[in-house]
């Protein structure tokens, strides 16, 4: 991708490079997500997807290269100021404690308090817009013990909107949750996306193993083989049969009838017969 100056990426790579032990995920990435882009990470278990997420969050280093949020490389942020600039929905979320869902979605409004750390109006009044987003406003006094796993998980991306961090890094986002409440999370964050997104200038970076889904709803795709290749662009040029086929391991053809498009697992000799 060609840089843009009239819109400078959120988050950039340059030359990064991902290892589990001795295995390479991702090999020399230089990669940029702008304003109003949906991406989606895709590819196998273990070719690397959370890695990735959690490098491009800051939460690990890569073997080389790095990551830089709004052209600052990320060990040169604060953890508040970048706080302040994304967020992130980890893909496991355990709660050990008892709460309200409300309370739960205010934690992540920590990087925006100040004095003494108290909840002020505009911070609650940010949580129930969140949680409404999500159409989650009658679980507001709800304890998130009693959730369960797809009401949780759906809490946790209310929590990384109430951040308010122009970008989100979702890893997995749609686990859990029945196809209903997929899609109506994908909408609300398109939405979220393209609302006055000449001056809030928000993108997402999120994986998923439904690549009709991603191609339904994301703008781009990063598809990743697991052993360091990837490929990265507009996400109907990115997850094709033959790509997605080569990532997974397994042969994929795309089905159409009029105006919609499936990737699908090819029948085997045996089973066409």
């Amino acid at each position: 991708m060609k840089p843009d100056s009239r819109n400078p990426p959120l988050i950039a790579t340059r030359a990064l490079t991902l290892k589990a032990g001795a295995r390479t995920l991702v090999d020399s990435l230089t990669h940029r997500v702008h304003a109003g882009e949906i991406w989606c990470v895709a590819g196998a278990n273990g070719a690397g997807k959370t890695t990735l997420i959690g490098a491009l969050a800051g939460l690990h280093a890569g073997a080389a290269g790095q990551v830089e949020v709004d052209g600052v490389e990320l060990r040169d942020w604060s953890p508040v100021q970048l706080a302040r600039r994304r967020a992130l929905m980890p893909q496991d979320v355990r709660d050990a404690f008892s709460a309200s869902v409300l309370d739960t979605v205010l934690l992540n409004r920590y990087p925006h308090l100040s004095g003494w750390g108290w909840e002020g109006a505009d911070d609650r009044a940010a949580a129930h817009a969140a949680l409404a987003t999500l159409g989650l406003e009658a679980f507001a006094a709800r304890d998130v013990l009693s959730l369960s796993g797809g009401e949780r998980q759906r809490v946790a991306l209310a929590a990384a909107l109430c951040q308010a961090a122009p970008l989100l890094l979702l890893d997995e986002p749609l686990a859990h949750l029945d196809l209903h409440h997929q899609i109506a999370c994908l909408e609300a964050l398109t939405q979220w996306v393209r609302a006055e997104a000449e001056a809030a200038r928000r993108a997402i970076v999120f994986s998923c193993h439904d690549l009709n889904l991603a191609r339904r709803y994301a703008t781009h795709a990063l598809l990743l083989d697991g052993r360091g290749g990837h490929h990265a662009g507009r996400v109907r040029e990115v997850l094709t049969p033959e790509r997605a086929s080569a990532a997974l391991g397994h042969p994929l053809v795309l089905i159409r009838e009029g105006a919609h498009e499936a990737l699908v697992p090819a029948l085997s000799a045996d089973t066409a017969r």
